[in-house]
């Protein structure tokens, strides 16, 4: 009681319990801490008394301010499947699932060539969105197979024009990673007038020496191990540009040769992809229908620095995109498509809201990223 007194003395608040009135405290605690002289188990009970204050104050704040849902969602299967005819060459595979009439958003998978899985679902709020998945050409279900014909950026930006109008979609969020985001990014620039808002991930920008690092011998020094099987396939002779040499492989006559140099190509890639190797990712690798597509199509586009006009295309043009809502989410130990790029695209475009995750490398399906993914989507639910 005496230091009850003592206390409300100091502070001259006729209240005992300061929680109530601390209008009346000094501004800081050490100044309250200095004009009273409290010892031993006094000193205890007035800095529980603070502790005291302060969670209550952070309770309130919860309250008003929710905590956003970091949690993948549960499984889903589409209410809807269906194939579209794009050109006399290509038909995509595409489906719905989630809510009919909810805000449509349209995934865009990585590789290119990676096509989609029931996973990316999982992503969205099946309640809140329209959840729109397909395979790009020559992808996953898509025909014909691992074709490269026909197979450019500008052309996959038009597939999902003709998409949208398909399936009578006014306009759309969009969500891409990896090769995703440089295709959601590139989608975003010729029609932003039909996007409400963007999430990318794994920053990749197709420029030369974002290829360079990952396929010819940059990120080698963080997987020589890995990297040795990747190389070893090439004759030294033919080791001064392995996206060169893998080119010519996967467009042998022989089927052999392709498979061989699409399992080496597309392990590499899967053993690097997560921060920790990922059994089930690695093991792609072995699947030469998923490879040949994987490896072909990958290449086809580096080769060709994905059709852009300039190394720098997309950060010269995303001053189209800077009035749209857009989260960037990146792996600080990302290794496929190093955060230097995610960085380059976030001071072109400080408007986009930018999250680095600390202990995560590239994939979508590590940990820490699906949680800001899931997170990114529940934020644009209030700006749809």
């Amino acid at each position: 009681m005496k230091l009850r007194m003592k206390l409300s003395a100091a502070i001259g608040a006729p209240s005992l319990f300061p929680c109530c009135s601390f209008t009346h405290l000094p501004a800081s605690p050490s100044t309250l801490y200095a004009s009273i002289p409290f010892s031993g188990r006094n000193k205890l009970f007035l800095r529980a008394v603070n502790l005291d204050c302060e969670s209550v104050e952070q309770m309130n704040l919860k309250k008003e301010i929710p905590e956003l849902n970091k949690n993948l969602y549960p499984s889903i299967e589409p209410y809807c499947t269906g194939f579209l005819k794009v050109s006399n060459l290509h038909t995509l595979y595409w489906e719905q699932s989630g809510n009919p009439n909810g805000h449509p958003v349209v995934f865009l998978h990585g590789g290119p060539g990676a096509g989609t899985s029931p996973n990316n679902r999982r992503f969205f709020d099946p309640v809140f969105y329209r959840i729109i998945l397909f395979d790009q050409r020559g992808a996953g279900k898509s025909k014909p197979h691992a074709c490269l014909e026909e197979n450019t950026t500008w052309d996959l930006i038009g597939d999902i024009e003709k998409l949208r109008e398909h399936l009578k979609i006014p306009e759309w969020q969009v969500f891409g990673g990896s090769w995703g985001s440089t295709l959601a990014l590139a989608y975003s620039i010729s029609h932003p007038d039909k996007v409400t808002g963007i999430i990318l991930r794994g920053i990749f920008l197709l420029r030369k020496k974002e290829i360079d690092w990952f396929y010819e011998g940059g990120a080698a020094v963080i997987y020589p191990d890995v990297w040795e099987p990747f190389r070893d396939l090439i004759p030294e002779e033919e080791r001064s540009c392995f996206v060169e040499a893998y080119h010519k492989r996967l467009n042998s006559d022989n089927l052999e040769t392709q498979y061989a140099a699409a399992r080496a190509w597309t392990k590499w890639e899967m053993m690097t992809a997560h921060l920790l190797p990922n059994e089930e990712n690695i093991k792609r690798g072995d699947d030469d229908h998923f490879s040949l597509a994987f490896a072909r199509i990958e290449n086809h586009y580096f080769i060709n620095r994905g059709f852009f006009s300039s190394d720098s295309f997309l950060l010269e043009n995303v001053e189209k995109i800077k009035h749209i809502k857009a989260i960037i989410v990146q792996g600080r130990y990302d290794v496929c498509c190093p955060m230097m790029s995610a960085w380059d695209l976030h001071k072109a475009w400080p408007e986009a809201e930018f999250l680095v995750v600390p202990g995560a490398g590239h994939s979508a399906n590590e940990a820490g990223i699906a949680a800001e993914l899931v997170a990114a989507n529940e934020k644009l639910k209030k700006h749809p």
